[in-house]
């Protein structure tokens, strides 16, 4: 008995023992406030602290977006590890250069890049978000965030006394702040990578909270480390996408020419997701007579391949409509063109050529999304567009159709990335794009306000091309078009016209050349052509007159010996003139010469 009560005595003791045990312990978790999973880091075994920086790896460095990795990092510490961090990015490092170890005077331009904190510490004043600041040495002379940038060492102040607040705040004001708030223990450390610092990471501890010790000094020397490894990735990629971006622009016309007759405004909105940026591009083109071409395309992939591949393409196109050729031809062409890549590469394309004459767009797409159209009087439709085989494909021909405009309607061609979601119908994007197209103001609308109101928005995660073309009023006032007669005297004609509008348009001096090359023109209509059709003047950077025919035969320059009475025409025509070409018509052939204007 006198042995089972002994042990029941030792029994109650020890569990007397540890309730009073656990009883401390839940008072100072109470005193100490803040806690992860019941125990401060620096109480938790070394277990539990590499567990701690295990799941860092999983809660940083989610994206490649330099800036959001450096707010995970600080929404990472607290309030798991500290009541308050801040991150601070060297500029040079945001701009995508390397790190440094900083060797001159003062602090290196850093910007505020992450702050998190809890509540109590809300009423600090850190320095604001986004913005770069440079501190000199003449400021503060114990600055503690110099000696751990410069030195490239941490710095722990467990205890912060009242003439320490000034060396760990950015200004007075804030240190007066930090002093009211009770923040009582300070620690900074350095964002290496690679052996180059990146950055720093401040953490402050206030009211309710232990000091920080040399426990969690080594815990955010590692995290710092590892957090490094990801904002200096970041870094990298940003970098490489920004030299993808800068070689896409390059690709893509820097410049639109005037367009008689119609307003164009392009829009390129490179995606910040990863893999983003590619083959998409567009361009612009002055035809004779006042005509424009319009073109949108889409490669196939991302990356520098798709980029290179969308530049070879562009400079075909390009090239193919510098002939004057019809939209569908030119698709067909650049079929061959594509399939002759070596790395097949497949694309989709819109090709639109436009005369203001009678407000006409001839269309032609390989694959390619239907372009919108508004007629200014607020209707919107997708144009029916027969849509054929994708480039590189190799089915073909391809199919145009003809679209009138009303004066003030509006042409929106666009890519993919403006519609695309990996979550919504492609029929139901296209709704969206259209009801977001009818519900902007014209002015907006041709400003590109397209870009930001379309179904992707935000989440767009693919680069996205838009071309707004908008019909002017009237006929083009530096356009005249005149119907020439069947006969012989449509050389006359066409001479006394040309004579005219010169005079009316002050430039006489031109006269004399344009009447021998309007002669000619005329002249191989009426011979190979059956006949002329019209005759068209253009004055723009450079004066283009036109002539059409019906015949089916492009002209060419023929040698001509000295006893041949014929065929020197199209040579006087190639040393008068700056260039001439032609090109094939629904009807016929049309046939230019373009004159330098007097400067």
């Amino acid at each position: 008995m006198n042995g089972g009560s002994r042990r029941r005595r030792l029994t109650s003791r020890a569990s007397a023992g540890r309730s009073v045990a656990a009883q401390r312990s839940a008072g100072n978790r109470g005193r100490l406030g803040r806690s992860t999973g019941g125990v401060f880091l620096d109480r938790l075994s070394a277990r539990g602290r590499l567990a701690w920086l295990s799941s860092a790896g999983s809660r940083i460095g989610t994206s490649l977006d330099l800036e959001r990795t450096a707010q995970e990092l600080a929404e990472f510490t607290v309030p798991g590890f500290a009541d308050g961090a801040a991150v601070d990015i060297l500029e040079s490092v945001l701009r995508g250069e390397e790190g440094a170890r900083w060797t001159g005077t003062g602090v290196p331009p850093m910007r505020a890049a992450a702050l998190s904190s809890v509540e109590s510490l809300s009423s600090l004043e850190p320095t604001p978000l986004g913005e770069t600041f440079v501190r000199g040495e003449q400021q503060h002379e114990t600055l503690l965030h110099q000696y751990c940038l410069r030195q490239g060492r941490p710095v722990l102040v467990s205890r912060i006394h009242d003439d320490d607040f000034i060396k760990v705040a950015p200004t007075e004001s804030a240190a007066a702040k930090m002093r009211a708030a009770g923040v009582h223990s300070y620690l900074a450390v350095p964002l290496i990578a690679r052996g180059l610092l990146l950055g720093s990471a401040d953490f402050v501890r206030g009211p309710g909270s232990p000091p920080f010790s040399s426990t969690d000094l080594a815990l955010a020397e590692q995290l710092a480390s590892q957090a490094a490894v990801f904002i200096d990735n970041a870094r990298l990629y940003g970098r490489e996408r920004a030299h993808v971006v800068s070689l896409q622009r390059s690709l893509l016309p820097r410049v639109t020419p005037v367009t008689p007759g119609l307003r164009v405004h392009p829009e390129y909105a490179p995606s910040t997701a990863h893999h983003g940026v590619g083959g998409d591009w567009y361009d612009v083109m002055a035809l004779p007579s006042g005509r424009t071409a319009l073109m949108v395309g889409d490669v196939m992939g991302h990356g520098l391949p798709a980029a290179a591949t969308m530049g070879r393409l562009r400079a075909v196109a390009r090239t193919l409509m510098t002939l004057d050729m019809a939209p569908e031809r030119v698709l067909a062409r650049l079929d061959l063109a594509t399939r002759d890549l070596e790395d097949e590469q497949v694309a989709t394309c819109l090709c639109a050529v436009y005369d203001p004459v009678d407000s006409t767009y001839t269309l032609a797409s390989a694959g390619h999304l239907p372009p919108l159209l508004l007629d200014g009087r607020g209707a919107a439709d997708f144009v029916d567009v027969p849509t054929g085989a994708p480039l590189g494909a190799g089915v073909i021909p391809y199919d145009p159709v003809r679209l009138r405009v009303p004066t003030g309607g509006h042409l929106v061609m666009y890519t993919d990335g403006l519609v695309k979601s990996r979550h919504a119908d492609l029929d139901h994007q296209l709704d969206l794009l259209r009801a977001a197209a009818r519900d902007l103001e014209p002015g907006t609308l041709e400003g590109g306000g397209l870009v930001d109101r379309a179904p992707a928005g935000t989440a767009r995660f693919d680069e996205a091309v838009l071309l707004t073309a908008t019909t002017a009023s009237g006929t083009p006032a530096d356009l005249r078009v005149w119907q020439l007669p069947q006969e012989g005297r449509a050389a006359s004609v066409a001479r006394g016209l040309v004579t005219e509008q010169l005079a009316a348009w002050d430039l006489a001096e031109l006269a004399d050349v344009c009447e021998l090359v309007v002669s000619e023109l005329v002249g191989n209509a009426l011979r190979y052509g059956n006949g002329p059709g019209e005759l068209r003047l253009l004055r723009g950077e450079r004066l283009v007159v036109e002539v059409s025919d019906t015949g089916p035969d492009l002209p060419q320059i023929q040698h001509a010996d000295l006893s041949d009475e014929g065929g020197r025409g199209l040579q006087l025509i190639n040393m008068l003139c700056r260039r001439w070409g032609s090109c094939r018509t629904v009807t016929g052939k049309v046939v230019w010469a373009e004159q330098n204007l007097p400067t």
